[in-house]
Parts: structure tokens; C-alpha cells; sequence
């Protein structure tokens, strides 16, 4: 699955943390594939068991983590942990199949 990651219209680069859950019931590659975000910048991604984030050459791959994580296995759960772990979530997208998937990100 191919993420596409790029900044909110009204942001030329976006220049904060983010933290992606990317769950799934098989494991996945998942692609990232970025227009305008900073480097240097902390990003997280939390996998489930047996996925994997491959980066494009020369993004922010040295500022990023990637950690496997065993997800709650329902969604509502799911949400739940993130809001009590980071206390917000900005987004939630369940989908059923899809080999890409478009985010923006911003304020």
C-alpha cells in the first residue's frame, strides 16, 4: 500500500511531528511517498506485527521511527489507545482495500 503524505494547501512545508498508526490484519509493505514535509522533523510509524514502512531515497527517513506494535484488535479499541497514549487523534480512516492512500497534514 502506497501512503501519499503531503501538507494542507494553506502549508507551503510542513514542519511538525506526526505519528501514524498503520494497521492491518496481514502484514503489509507499506510505500511512503512525500511532498513537503521538513526534514529533520520527528515522525513516527507504528506498524502491525510483520509490516514494514519503506522510504523514498533522500526523504526524512534518517528523522523517522518505525516500531512494530500489536494493535487492540477493534478499531474503536484501537482509537481509544491512541487517544489515551497521545491524547488526540486528528484522523482516523478504515479501509477495506486500497493500494494507495492520500493524507494531508496540517494544522
Amino acid at each position: 500500500v502506497t501512503l501519499h503524505l503531503n501538507p494542507i494547501s494553506s502549508v507551503h512545508i510542513h514542519q511538525k511531528p506526526l505519528v501514524f498508526l498503520l494497521n492491518s490484519p496481514l502484514p503489509l509493505v507499506w510505500k511512503l511517498q512525500t511532498e513537503r514535509l521538513a526534514p529533520g522533523i520527528r515522525r513516527v510509524f507504528f506498524v502491525s506485527l510483520g509490516s514494514v514502512v519503506q522510504f523514498e531515497k533522500g526523504n526524512f527517513s534518517l528523522s523517522a521511527e518505525t516500531e512494530e506494535k500489536l494493535f487492540p484488535e477493534k478499531n474503536e479499541h484501537l482509537l481509544q489507545w491512541a487517544q489515551k497514549k497521545y491524547g488526540a487523534v486528528t484522523s482516523f480512516t478504515e479501509l477495506k482495500i486500497s493500494r494507495n492512500i492520500y493524507i494531508k497534514v496540517g494544522e
